[in-house]
């Protein structure tokens, strides 16, 4: 397989590749094309990431209030839900470790903020941590005077 080969070009899967680079060659008489914007695709992402999961929470909560006993009675009631929590439970972990190492490594400012988003969901957190990292990253190279 060559290196930069993807399957159904014009996919998702080709999208999110050629958004991985900040600048390469089409292949077609050397042009360039510039890097994909994804701040506004990560935006979207948390609104539809807080969106989703407390449409369901939200009628469940006023019908119920605050019952934790009843919460966990229900989510674990069947297989389906065991599963579905546990990989809540195993993504939220993942985030909050990759939040703090990579937020660490790049002295990120506000880097707590996607580890209290945790309350509404990985959801949540794991697309708002992307959108200020670009962010940093943009605001360290406009005054490096690289943009």
């Amino acid at each position: 397989m060559a290196a930069g080969w993807l399957p159904w070009p014009g996919t998702l899967v080709h999208c999110i590749h050629a958004a991985s680079a900040p600048v390469r060659s089409t292949g077609q008489r050397g042009q360039l094309h510039a890097e994909i914007p994804m701040q506004p695709i990560y935006l979207l992402l948390c609104l539809a990431g807080t969106a989703l999961p407390l449409s369901q929470f939200v009628p469940w909560l006023a019908a119920h209030g605050l019952h934790l006993p009843l919460l966990l009675q229900q989510a674990s009631a069947s297989h389906i839900a065991a599963f579905a929590w546990a990989d809540v439970l195993v993504s939220g972990i993942a985030v909050a470790v990759f939040v703090v190492v990579e937020g660490r490594r790049l002295i990120m400012p506000r880097r707590w903020l996607p580890l209290c988003c945790l309350a509404v969901g990985p959801s949540l957190a794991l697309p708002l941590f992307p959108l200020l990292r670009e962010r940093h990253l943009a605001a360290g190279r406009l005054r490096a005077g690289v943009e």
